[in-house]
C-alpha cells in the first residue's frame, strides 16, 4: 500500500518542527520510525528531509507511506465480502455471519482475514490486516479496517479513546423493558476457556445501555450501546437479565428462529483518522423482522 500525503507551511505550523508537526496529526513513533527508514518518506519542498527540521510559511511537506509488506500467515481466499465504504486510507465492512475476524487453528481460511487478503491480492496490492473493532463470529454488521500504518494506528488510539462510536441492535427473548441500564460486572467462567458470566466479585465493571424497539411474536428488537467493551458483554448481560438473544449457541442455543445468535452493529460514527471529516454508516439487520419487510427508524 503506498500513500501520499501532502502538508502546506502556514502561520499556524511555523516554526515547528517537523516531527513534532508529525505527531501533532496522530503520526505515533512507530509510524515515523517507518517514514525515516522508508526512501524519500519525508521530502520538505522536494527535498529529503530529517524530522529536526523546521517548517516555514510557504512549505510543502510531503510523507509517502510506502508498505510492500504483507501478512504472511493469512491465505487468500475468495469469500464474501460486502464493503460498505473503501478509500484510500479505511474500509467499513458489513460482515456476515460465521465468520470470524481472525484466523485461529480451527479457524484457517474462512475468516474476514482471509476475504481481504483475497480481495487486495486480486488487485496485485501487499496488504496488513488492521481490523480495528473486533466481532464476534456470528456477530453480524459494521466493522472498520485500516489500509495502512498511519490510519491504523490513529483509528486504534480512537478505539481505545472510546471515539468510534457504536450502536447494536438484537432479537431477544420476552418482552424486554422498555429501556434501562445493566450495570454489572464480567468475568471469565470458572472452567471455560470462552464463556463469561455476570460476576460481581471478580468481573470488570461492565455497563450496557438498552431500549427497546419493537416487538413480534414473543420476541423484542432492541437497540444497544455499550459504556464499556467486555468480551461478549451483550449477550451476558441480556442473558442476565432475563431475555437472552436468540440463536447465541453459547448463551441460549435455541434455534427455532435463527441459526446464530441475532446480533447485529448496526450503526457507526467516527471522525476519518486523516481528513478528521465525521463518518457515519448504517446496515440494517439481515434478520429483523422474520418474514417481513424491516421499516427502519
Amino acid at each position: 500500500m503506498n500513500r501520499t500525503l501532502q502538508y502546506r507551511g502556514n502561520a499556524e505550523n511555523a516554526g515547528m518542527r517537523i516531527g513534532d508537526f508529525l505527531r501533532s496529526q496522530g503520526y505515533s513513533r512507530h509510524v515515523i520510525i517507518h517514514l525515516k527508514k522508508t526512501e524519500h518518506g519525508i521530502l520538505l519542498n522536494g527535498e529529503w528531509a530529517y524530522v529536526g527540521q523546521t517548517l516555514k510559511e510557504g512549505d510543502v511537506l510531503e510523507v509517502h507511506i510506502i508498505e510492500e509488506e504483507f501478512s504472511e500467515q493469512i491465505v487468500a481466499r475468495e469469500l464474501p465480502l460486502t464493503i460498505i465504504y473503501e478509500d484510500e486510507d479505511l474500509m467499513v465492512i458489513n460482515k456476515p455471519a460465521d465468520m470470524p475476524i481472525h484466523p485461529s487453528i480451527n479457524n484457517y481460511d474462512n475468516t474476514l482475514a482471509n476475504a481481504l487478503m483475497w480481495y487486495f491480492e486480486k488487485q496485485g496490492q501487499p496488504f496488513v490486516y488492521r481490523c480495528i473493532n473486533r466481532l464476534d463470529r456470528d456477530t453480524t454488521g459494521l466493522l472498520i479496517v485500516a489500509k495502512n500504518i498511519l490510519s491504523g494506528g490513529i483509528l486504534s488510539d480512537m478505539s481505545k479513546k472510546r471515539e468510534i462510536h457504536r450502536e447494536y441492535l438484537a432479537l431477544a427473548e420476552g418482552k424486554v423493558p422498555e429501556s434501562g441500564v445493566i450495570d454489572a460486572p464480567i468475568a471469565r467462567k470458572e472452567e471455560s476457556v470462552i464463556e463469561r458470566c455476570v460476576d460481581f466479585e471478580k468481573g470488570n465493571r461492565a455497563v450496557t445501555h438498552f431500549w427497546r424497539l419493537d416487538e413480534w411474536n414473543g420476541y423484542s428488537l432492541v437497540r444497544l450501546k455499550l459504556e464499556t467493551g467486555r468480551t461478549h458483554q451483550i449477550r451476558v448481560h441480556m442473558k442476565y437479565i432475563g431475555h437472552p438473544l436468540t440463536g447465541d449457541y453459547l448463551y441460549n442455543p435455541d434455534y427455532r428462529i435463527l441459526d446464530h445468535q441475532a446480533l447485529h452493529s448496526w450503526k457507526l460514527a467516527f471522525r476519518h483518522p486523516i481528513t478528521g471529516e465525521q463518518m457515519q454508516f448504517r446496515a440494517d439487520p439481515p434478520w429483523w423482522p422474520v418474514g417481513t419487510e424491516f421499516s427502519g427508524f
